[in-house]
């Protein structure tokens, strides 16, 4: 009898194929990506062996039986992680540590002769910092020693902490930052004497911001002109006047790159110093500022564009709330937040940027622009950190109103820099790829969004009109959020580039972010080559050593946006999950916004909410996965869950550490497929 021939069944080993060098990045849900330069990819299931999220490794690549290319760790070539925070347990005469980092996979183990517990004096569930002294191999575990002790966990939130650890948050400043911070004077009056700095004390700036805002970096003014059209003014934190170049204030800035928001805190990237005092545009108080002065005219085209250097003073500081009531005629001019004084002419303020704001949005749309509706779900904490409810904001006449006004500055300073090639970091969004549009025809084929061949290769190849409609015919529907997110998840992630490429999604040419330098180090780089062009100094040593790390920088940018991002993002789910603790066996009604093999994703109408319900929980009949059109359909029923679908749920559970709520399906009535029998 002849040996049988071995088959691989899920993946075929591409021959000759040389090995790649790349980093790995592990994501809280298990999946891994290695970013190479010749691409990212994939790893396969079981693929990332003895490595670690943020190691240098070697990998092979494999295509699987539908054309996937996946990649497999084959070595380590650097390790990235040598300490980390980690619970402390007992297992017989072994200390274990586990990772409060979800993407460290493995446990590490404290030998019985290592006495670090014993003299940090650290109890059993104690939140530690360890030290990796060996790493984990396919033949043995790791180990570790304990460098310092966090705290008892029931003093922490873990939840929070253990998303400090996965994303290597700082929690303080260096003492040489904070240091150099405190000698920062308020020096506005010097500054205002420098002749290339226009006194803008007198304009009526306001700034428009959430209700507990802290740090305040811009400041708008509208009003009409004697001529016809409108004259539009936005004032921006004047960072870079205190933050020099290789500073240890820039050079740590540089190392944050942006702030990050979390449900609970903020984790700054300047010091409170800087962030909240010397350069926020506090009301009633002389600031400088980076400011562009643009004529509209009747229409809301630019027709011209000042920068410039300036000191100004903000007369009032609004929420978005009481501008919207106030432009919905609710609240009187008199009501709103400022001195008597400049009531009336903050009032005028407020209603000539609203209606420029409406004749940017017409303009932005005529272009090809993409207006995605959203909603941003914010759980209400007590003094504690308790989840107390959510707040869900929507876009608002107040928000918008603020958002033109920053496109305008940013898409005006952009064409400028880029005209002049000048050193600094453009916001460049490309095309969604033709694989990720075609994904989303089944479903918005089924939703009744597209219609025929014409809509659907228009919409797959990409034209932004095409988008739009499917976004305007939504509005029609229950699914208006849905498709938006879905259209979204479509889109290429923006990134930061040394040159400017254009921006798909907003319809322009040219686009960079100028607007928030106390939180954005992007930023940081356009205001220095704004300076610099205004000095008519742009062959400077500080240019050119910006131009050296400049691509290196944006790299850094854009990839530490995404971990804020994620990070932000997390910290909500765990206190959404913590909220909904509180109402286990409760139903609940929502909307299937996704679905895997393994489940269906439900987001709840009221809160935004979003957890799963296992396939285990959906019946007792064996449910197929429809991966064309990302649906479950029951055997034996032809019962479905599909994307769009509206279902009651019952909270099942809830991981407040990992931040994610278990459904189950409650008692309701189902769609079926008609004459579905595969039984």
């Amino acid at each position: 009898m002849g040996r049988k021939k071995r088959k691989y069944p899920r993946h075929k080993r591409r021959r000759n194929h040389p090995t790649l060098i790349g980093t790995l990045r592990v994501e809280g849900n298990g999946t891994a990506v290695v970013s190479t330069q010749e691409g990212s990819f994939t790893v396969a299931r079981k693929g990332l062996r003895e490595a670690m999220s943020g190691d240098t490794v070697a990998i092979s690549l494999i295509h699987t039986h539908v054309g996937q290319t996946l990649a497999v760790v084959q070595s380590v070539v650097e390790r990235a992680t040598k300490t980390f925070l980690a619970r402390y347990e007992k297992a017989g005469p072994l200390g274990v540590l586990v990772p409060l980092d979800t993407r460290l996979r493995h446990d590490f183990f404290i030998v019985p002769e290592d006495t670090s517990a014993e003299r940090y004096h650290v109890q059993e569930d104690d939140v530690v910092e360890g030290r990796i002294l060996e790493y984990p191999t396919r033949l043995n575990s790791g180990t570790a020693t304990i460098e310092r002790r966090i705290g008892a966990a029931e003093d922490l939130d873990m939840g929070i902490e253990g998303i400090l650890a996965s994303y290597d948050l700082p929690h303080e400043f260096p003492e040489r930052v904070l240091q150099a911070a405190e000698k920062l004077a308020d020096d506005t009056t010097e500054a205002t004497q420098e002749p290339d700095r226009k006194d803008l004390r007198e304009v009526t700036f306001v700034t428009i911001d959430p209700l507990h805002a802290r740090d305040f970096d811009d400041a708008v003014f509208g009003r009409m002109r004697e001529n016809g059209g409108y004259e539009v003014l936005v004032a921006i934190a004047d960072v870079t006047h205190y933050v020099k170049w290789d500073s240890p204030i820039d050079l740590e800035a540089r190392r944050r790159t942006c702030s990050v928001y979390l449900a609970d805190r903020v984790i700054p990237m300047l010091p409170e110093k800087l962030s909240n005092d010397l350069c926020s545009l506090m009301p009633n108080t002389p600031r400088l500022a980076m400011a562009v002065k643009l004529e509209l005219d009747a229409h809301g085209h630019v027709r011209s564009a000042e920068p410039t250097k300036a000191v100004i003073t903000s007369k009032a500081r609004l929420n978005y709330d009481e501008v919207d009531e106030f432009l919905a005629g609710e609240r009187p001019a008199e009501k709103l937040n400022c001195r008597p004084e400049y009531v009336d002419t903050v009032a005028e303020s407020l209603r000539v940027l609203h209606h420029v704001a409406e004749k940017r949005a017409v303009i932005r749309a005529q272009r090809g622009a993409l207006d995605f509706p959203s909603r941003e779900a914010r759980v209400q904490l007590d003094q504690d950190g308790h989840p107390t409810g959510v707040l869900i904001r929507s876009k608002t006449p107040a928000t918008s109103l603020v958002e033109e006004a920053m496109l305008l500055a940013n898409e005006t300073v952009a064409r400028l820099l880029a005209g002049i090639e000048a050193p600094a970091a453009f916001r460049v969004h490309p095309q969604p790829t033709q694989k990720d549009l075609k994904e989303l025809v089944p479903i918005f084929t089924e939703l009744g969004l597209l219609k025929g061949h014409k809509q659907i290769d228009a919409f797959c190849s990409g034209q932004p009109e095409a988008q739009a409609r499917i976004l305007k015919e939504a509005e029609k529907t229950p699914n208006t959020y849905l498709v938006s997110t879905l259209l979204l998840r479509a889109q290429s992630r923006a990134i930061y580039l040394p040159h400017n490429e254009g921006h798909y999604a907003l319809g322009t040419s040219a686009y960079c972010h100028f607007t928030s330098p106390i939180r954005r180090y992007a930023d940081d780089t356009v205001h220095r080559a704004l300076k610099a062009y205004l000095a008519h100094k742009r062959n400077t040593r500080e240019q050119h050593a910006i131009a050296a790390v400049l691509p290196q920088l944006c790299a850094d940018c854009s990839s530490q946006e995404r971990v804020a991002d994620a990070a932000a993002c997390d910290s909500e789910e765990v206190k959404m999950a913590e909220l909904y603790a509180a109402h286990i066996g409760e139903v609940f009604p929502g909307i299937i916004d996704g679905c895997k093999r393994f489940g269906v994703f439900v987001m709840l109408n009221q809160t935004c909410a979003e957890g799963m319900i296992p396939v285990r929980s959906l019946g007792e009949e064996y449910f197929e996965y429809d991966e064309k059109h990302m649906r479950l359909i029951g055997r034996e029923t032809g019962t479905i869950y599909q994307i769009g679908q509206s279902i009651m749920v019952e909270v099942a559970a809830c991981d407040t550490l990992r931040g994610r709520i278990e459904f189950r399906r409650a008692k309701q009535p189902h769609i079926r497929i008609k004459g579905y029998n595969r039984g």
